[in-house]
């Protein structure tokens, strides 16, 4: 059976967040093609990883039979995440924009599976053209053309990140101009907000049919 590996960064709870209502839309159309299937998640924000350490780093570069019982515990722990990855037929991610970048708590994640020689610069990868699916909300609009172009940092790195580096299949979801509704200063935007949101959702619900679909052929 298929298994989805669901990770969401929002320090906003359901409800209350665009990044996980669109992540949610994605969940509830896998699990409609995969009802036998399995979904790890992972809620960043209530349950962070451990940044990485000088242990857990040092630990990735030194064999295991030489940890010192610190170095031990945290490599163990990167493992375990790393595991999941591995595990995964596909990654969903939600990786709202906090300060032209990506929460920190996100970052601690792919700080503890971007492991030289296992998941980073090796050739025997076991997550090559892991299909990774990122709901990359933000409060306005950061793309092409706009005069916020150039502060577009959370695509950009996790394309680099996860693409280049980890080379899995990276696809992004883009709902924009979330800060539109609470905003008076953006009134003017809340037809491109909605039409954004409810494009993002229906990219969603689609992006997860193909996948399912792509997984179990």
């Amino acid at each position: 059976m298929a298994t989805l590996l669901h990770i969401d960064s929002s320090v906003f709870p359901h409800g209350a967040s665009s990044s996980r209502s669109v992540t949610d839309a994605f969940r509830r159309t896998w699990e409609e093609q995969h009802p036998e299937g399995t979904v790890i998640y992972r809620d960043l924000a209530t349950n962070p990883v451990p940044h990485i350490t000088a242990d857990a780093h040092l630990a990735g570069f030194s064999d295991p039979a030489t940890h010192t019982p610190e170095q031990a515990a945290a490599f163990h722990a990167r493992v375990q995440l790393i595991e999941e990855l591995e595990g995964a037929d596909a990654v969903l991610i939600g990786a709202p924009m906090y300060n032209f970048a990506i929460p920190s708590t996100l970052k601690a994640w792919l700080d503890n599976v971007m492991l030289v020689g296992r998941t980073f610069m090796t050739e025997d990868s076991k997550i090559t053209g892991t299909p990774v699916t990122v709901v990359a909300s933000r409060g306005g609009s950061y793309a092409p053309g706009t005069p916020r172009e150039g502060f577009e940092y959370v695509q950009n790195y996790l394309r680099a990140a996860l693409g280049d580096a980890l080379a899995l299949d990276v696809d992004f979801i883009v709902p924009e101009l979330t800060m539109a509704p609470q905003n008076p200063a953006m009134t003017e935007l809340v037809p491109l907000y909605e039409a954004s949101r409810a494009r993002a959702h229906q990219d969603a619900e689609a992006r997860a049919k193909h996948l399912a679909q792509r997984v179990t052929a």
